[in-house]
């Protein structure tokens, strides 16, 4: 089955937010210190509030609003935060603090709420029917940590993007269209894991900034 990619349930944007300062990208693991405190205690709190939705999905097929626009938020900051810091290095504005849309800031995820899941899906999606993207993000992310000390694929596309803005000031754009691409999979995946959609993250890598248009293939494990 094919559906209009405006269908998408998860949707990533964003802009390459120029210039770009030479040399803050050097600074901005100090600088996301604060995030990434507030970010360990919110995915706590994500994964407390993501076992109550699975029961709630198991049980009723639906996934508590409340529940799902926090997790949104959570996932939202977090995109923010990598996308300013060694997620992509792709501004150098500070991301705001808010689990809500930023509009104005230049990158963007929103998940379309689901009003019926599947609850028999719930059961094996976020481990069994995951496991071969889950694959496939560790050779994209590495250990999971931010930047380039996670050894994966994005990290040392980043690091590339870092060293071409202190020598050049430019950032690649064909780096950026990689970057974006790969961190769009991790966050479909992320959102599928999350049990925030049954729709699985297709095997593309769609890059640039913005959504591709023509269809998303969501043949895949149901």
């Amino acid at each position: 089955m094919a559906l209009p990619v405006t269908e998408q349930p998860v949707r990533v944007d964003a802009r390459l937010d120029l210039p770009l300062s030479r040399w803050l990208w050097l600074v901005k693991w100090i600088l996301a210190i604060p995030h990434w405190i507030v970010l360990f205690l919110l995915w706590i709190v994500f994964a407390v509030l993501s076992v109550g939705a699975f029961f709630a999905i198991l049980l009723t097929g639906r996934y508590p609003r409340p529940i799902f626009d926090f997790n949104l938020g959570v996932l939202r900051w977090s995109w923010r935060v990598s996308y300013y810091a060694y997620g992509a290095l792709g501004t150098d504005r500070y991301p705001p603090f808010t689990l809500a849309e930023a509009p104005d800031y230049p990158a963007h995820l929103d998940v379309a709420y689901p009003e019926q899941l599947s609850r028999g899906l719930v059961l094996v999606k976020w481990w069994l029917l995951a496991l071969p993207q889950y694959a496939l993000l560790a050779l994209f992310v590495g250990e999971g940590r931010e930047g380039w000390a996670g050894g994966g694929l994005v990290g040392l596309l980043v690091l590339f993007a870092g060293v071409s803005l202190a020598v050049t000031g430019r950032y690649p754009l064909g780096i950026f269209d990689l970057v974006v691409g790969l961190d769009r999979w991790v966050l479909r995946v992320a959102a599928y894991a999350a049990l925030m959609t049954d729709t699985y993250p297709p095997f593309r890598l769609d890059q640039g900034g913005s959504e591709p248009a023509g269809t998303l293939d969501t043949a895949g494990p149901r």
